[in-house]
């Protein structure tokens, strides 16, 4: 057989199928494109879409095998390219199993591969690693923005995490002051109290028993409420200098993490923004985990708090094995 007409071929396959053309002819077509290569290799695809759409259910893999020999996953390889290279006059340097491998990459990006690449001399394998090391350099970039953004949050968030502890800690030495406002005022009714007797209202005549008791009664009752006015200042107290030291906390934080973001700018270190991102989930974690234990420590019966506290404790110790 004498060698093939391609532009014939071509021309033929891209045109609509001819209502005599049959199977034998496409099979005759594909063989004579499977010798010649170069451009044929879009014949092939070509040709393997008419005669999928031809051929009846259960007669094109053995047609495949059979009279073109080819594998199903060849086959459809050779019509994606048919259905997917724009650029014909690149395939008789390319060959099959490049043009193939270049079909991972997006349609717009081809050519500007082909351009930055001297891919008709690479050796297949070659081609294989310029087209991975393009793919990890895109996937690097691709993370390096997404840690950027990230990096963004993380900084954003902290700066409200710094604005809403510091309303927070103003709320708290608020509260605080008015507590112990409050305590300084009970001392001085209970001591006005102590100093007075109590005004018992009565109908007949004076029993010293029953004033001396109201008086007691009286007493306990302000010594009672100044009891609590205490304890309320003494939670007032903690809250203050837990968010004291939450603020300090997260403001030492944010300049040894400046600190750190600048020989980072200089060394290129990615870990740090990374570590950024864990820093901040983790403090997240850490005020529900605070969150549940101050709602543990309302009910009367402590055990679960115990064991949230035992619990919290342990991981402050592991973190701090951890930095040393």
């Amino acid at each position: 057989m004498g060698k093939p007409d391609l532009g014939a071929l071509i021309a033929r396959t891209m045109a609509p199928p001819a209502e005599d053309r049959t199977i034998e002819v496409i099979t005759g077509e594909i063989l004579d494109a499977k010798r010649a290569g170069g451009e044929a290799i879009l014949t092939i695809g070509r040709c393997l879409i008419e005669a999928k759409d031809m051929l009846r259910h259960g007669e094109w893999l053995p047609w495949l095998n059979e009279q073109v020999e080819l594998s199903e996953r060849t086959a459809q390889k050779f019509m994606k390219l048919a259905r997917e290279w724009s650029n014909p006059n690149t395939l008789a340097d390319l060959g099959a199993s490049k043009a193939l491998m270049l079909l991972a990459l997006p349609e717009g990006e081809r050519d500007a591969f082909l351009e930055d690449h001297n891919v008709i001399d690479m050796s297949a394998r070659q081609l294989e690693q310029a087209i991975k090391e393009r793919d990890e350099a895109r996937a690097s970039a691709e993370r390096a923005e997404a840690d950027q953004h990230a990096a963004e949050q993380a900084r954003d968030k902290m700066a409200e995490d710094m604005r809403l502890l510091n309303a927070r800690l103003a709320g708290v030495r608020e509260d605080r002051e008015q507590a112990m406002e409050n305590v300084a005022r009970l001392e001085a009714e209970l001591a006005d109290l102590k100093a007075k007797p109590v005004d018992v209202a009565v109908e007949t005549v004076v029993d010293q028993a029953a004033i001396d008791k109201a008086r007691a009664d009286a007493i306990a009752e302000m010594q009672a409420k100044l009891d609590k006015a205490k304890e309320a200042a003494a939670k007032a107290k903690y809250r203050q200098q837990e968010a004291e030291a939450k603020t300090e906390d997260l403001k030492r934080y944010l300049e040894e993490r400046e600190k750190s973001e600048k020989k980072a700018a200089i060394a290129g270190d990615k870990e740090l923004t990374q570590f950024d991102v864990l820093f901040i989930q983790g403090q997240e974690l850490a005020n529900k985990m605070q969150g549940y234990l101050l709602k543990a420590r309302g009910r009367e019966d402590q055990t679960a708090a115990q064991d949230m506290e035992k619990a919290m404790k342990y991981l402050a110790e592991i973190f701090g094995r951890y930095a040393e």
